[in-house]
């Protein structure tokens, strides 16, 4: 499998509609399916991918992968070798997530972009579809006048994009060039006759609309060409502008940020500024240099006015084509080398690549990238089409040096490596070892030898010499699993028919393949990083462990999952509270009732006759608490018997009554501590 090589401000709308793909293990999931973005912004594009760990046995390795929106003979074309995208596109990838970027929109960037990767495994290639739509829009100004021949100078201003922009975005309103207080996306109110309105998203200031007039053709106004250039370093470039003003224009120039053109020495004799008909300017530069690139404006002023420059003019960079080594081989008598055309970006309308070796143009491949076989003394060099007297430097592939790693095969942690860096280079060129930005020392031989290599010793290695990079070479230093790391969701008690989830992870290279047990069990329960108990049972309680395995060891973690004994534990215990609570107010209450009919009763017998004749209308009640039965209240009520006449002495036998009553109470509060009395009196 290989990908065919292309012949030819950020997103703003990410709707959240998760888009799958997916064949049994394999699968592409984009993070958004729509976005829209303003033009000359910059967009990330990002998904994630999925694989089997093995196929038959065979451990899955992912070789290539890319981004491409069109395909060639059922090839997709990689957009990192597209002239189009040439300085604009970065791929990054880390593990099972890409993401692809793109500076300077354009709105022909507006299409469907999807992801593919190429894996070992026989038919190992996934495309992700549908894909990811990216639409591309410039702003623009629309006027509306609902009452043009009774209000002339009320007006309507709509800032308009050809896609849907997030909901309620905040605005940016130009008037003349500097900043208004608007920042809705329309208002209406009265306009003067010199306004001139440009609007932008905020945060994205640098992408203005163009300028229009609300009331008629006469407002100031600069309306600039192009937003962006690209020249090549030596060439020429034309910078131009259309300007209009009411009033005579008493002066003009054009400049950039930090300095005015015709007083900087740096471009004293390649500067020229012409105004071929009235109302357009352009500014010539000759003979390009890369410190060139920057941000040209145009500005005039007229008696009572002056052009400000808060909206951004043109953007000039300045690159040059340069030969970059992607692979090389080195063969007995020849070079094997895979070669791109590089440059910080690409000219307009510039769709292919023109390849020249020994001075003889290659007519068959027109792509950034290039493969042949080179003997010494073989050179190579590169241009853009139609731009070909702006050729990049030679490069002679056979004296590049190259980095190789013995063995060749899996490297195992532990084992002896050594690594390589030669080239056919007359005199034989220094050489010097990187891994990163790392320096590393070489022997006399340009050898570099790891006695007991390491999982840290993993990552890009390349050979420098003089002046030219060597290909890298990843080296992978596969290791057994490292003790996994258990977790169990929910973390709290795990209660009867409750959903349990436990996860199991493990560092190691290749990767691992997870498997649960539960202990004495010979069987495994679950396969997989993650085991789900649906319906959590008592008989699911008990010591799991997971091991997680490689080609190179295995190892395994235990992890406890007890039952608690019910859901209703918790409200039991409270409901218990709750009456424990209650016996203990009823308690209280009638302890204090009872101390004050203690303090009564010594008051009646310390009382005289007329205090006793008040005692037939009082009450007695015993109420005791019976030791053998806790958890029952019993109460005596033991009335007075009440005379007849109501008005005359009360008869010797109530009194009497009354006084058993008192002794019976005494003799029973004498037997049971926990007899309370209260006196209830009625009302006169």
């Amino acid at each position: 499998m290989r990908f065919t090589a292309a012949a030819a401000g950020f997103g703003f709308l990410l709707l959240s509609l998760t888009v799958v793909q997916a064949q049994s293990d394999w699968g592409v999931t984009y993070t958004s399916n729509q976005i829209c973005a303003v033009e000359g912004s910059t967009v990330e594009i990002s998904c994630t991918f999925r694989y089997p760990d093995r196929v038959n046995g065979r451990v899955t390795v992912v070789q290539k992968s890319a981004w491409f929106t069109r395909t060639t003979g059922n090839e997709p074309v990689d957009l990192s070798t597209d002239s189009e995208y040439a300085g604009r596109v970065k791929n990054n990838c880390n593990k099972n997530s890409c993401s692809l970027r793109i500076t300077d929109l354009r709105k022909t960037d507006s299409a469907k972009y999807k992801f593919v990767f190429i894996t070992n495994q026989p038919g190992g290639r996934f495309i992700g579809s549908p894909g990811v739509t990216l639409s591309v829009t410039d702003l623009e100004v629309q006027v509306s006048k609902s009452h043009p021949i009774s209000y002339p100078s009320w007006a309507k201003l709509t800032c308009h994009s050809s896609c849907h922009l997030p909901v309620n975005p905040s605005y940016i309103w130009f008037n003349k060039g500097l900043k208004t207080q608007q920042d809705k996306a329309s208002f209406e109110q009265y306009f003067d006759w010199s306004d001139s309105y440009s609007c932008a998203v905020k945060g994205f200031e640098q992408f203005p609309s163009p300028s229009v007039c609300v009331k008629d053709e006469s407002c100031y106004r600069v309306t600039y060409t192009h937003r962006s250039i690209c020249a090549f370093r030596g060439s020429s470039v034309d910078i131009s502008c259309s300007y209009y003003s009411y009033y005579k224009v008493k002066s003009k120039f054009w400049f950039r940020s930090d300095r005015r053109h015709h007083k900087d020495s740096q471009y004293s004799g390649r500067v020229q500024v012409s105004h071929t008909e009235t109302g357009r300017s352009t500014l010539t530069i000759t003979d390009l240099r890369e410190t060139d690139s920057a941000q040209y404006h145009f500005t005039f002023r007229t008696r009572d006015f002056e052009w400000t420059n808060r909206l951004p003019g043109t953007t000039l960079t300045v690159t040059d084509v340069q030969v970059q080594v992607i692979n090389v081989t080195v063969h007995l008598s020849y070079t094997k080398a895979e070669l791109k055309c590089h440059s910080s970006c690409s000219p307009a309308g510039s769709r292919s690549y023109v390849w020249f070796k020994n001075g003889e143009k290659n007519r068959t491949e027109q792509t950034s990238i290039y493969s042949d076989n080179f003997y010494p003394g073989d050179t190579v060099y590169c241009a853009f089409k139609g731009h070909e007297t702006h050729r990049s430097p030679s490069v002679y592939p056979s004296d590049l040096p190259s980095v190789s790693v013995s063995p060749s095969g899996d490297i195992v942690e532990g084992s002896s490596v050594t690594l390589t860096c030669r080239t056919h280079a007359n005199p034989a060129a220094k050489h010097t070892l990187y891994k990163g930005n790392q320096s590393l020392p070489l022997d006399p031989g340009g050898i570099y030898h790891f006695t007991s290599i390491s999982s840290e010793d993993r990552g890009t290695y390349y050979c420098k010499s003089e002046a030219q990079n060597s290909t890298s070479v990843f080296i992978d230093v596969q290791y057994p699993p490292k003790v996994p790391s258990v977790s169990v969701s929910p973390s709290a008690e795990i209660v009867e028919g409750s959903s349990v989830t436990l996860t199991c992870s493990s560092d190691s290279n290749p990767a691992a393949n997870y498997t649960w047990y539960k202990e004495n069990e010979d069987s495994p329960k679950a396969s997989g990083q993650i085991f789900t108990i649906t319906d959590f049972r008592p008989e699911h309680s008990g010591n799991y462990y997971c091991e997680a395995q490689n080609t190179i060891g295995r190892q395994n973690s235990t992890l406890l999952l007890t039952l608690v004994t019910g859901k209703w534990k918790i409200p039991v215990a409270l409901s218990i509270a709750a009456v424990v609570l209650a016996l203990t107010l009823v308690f209280l209450l009638l302890w204090i009732r009872r101390e004050k009919s203690v303090q009564q009763h010594s008051e009646v017998e310390e009382t005289s006759h007329p205090r006793r004749q008040q005692e037939d209308e009082v009450q007695y009640a015993s109420v005791q608490f019976k030791r053998r039965q806790p958890d029952a209240l019993y109460c005596n009520f033991l009335p007075a018997q009440r005379g007849q006449d109501q008005e005359g002495e009360r008869p010797q036998d109530e009194v009497d009554g009354v006084q058993t009553s008192r002794e019976k109470r005494s003799q029973a509060a004498m037997e049971d501590p926990f007899v309370l009395y209260s006196t209830v009196r009625k009302v006169r």
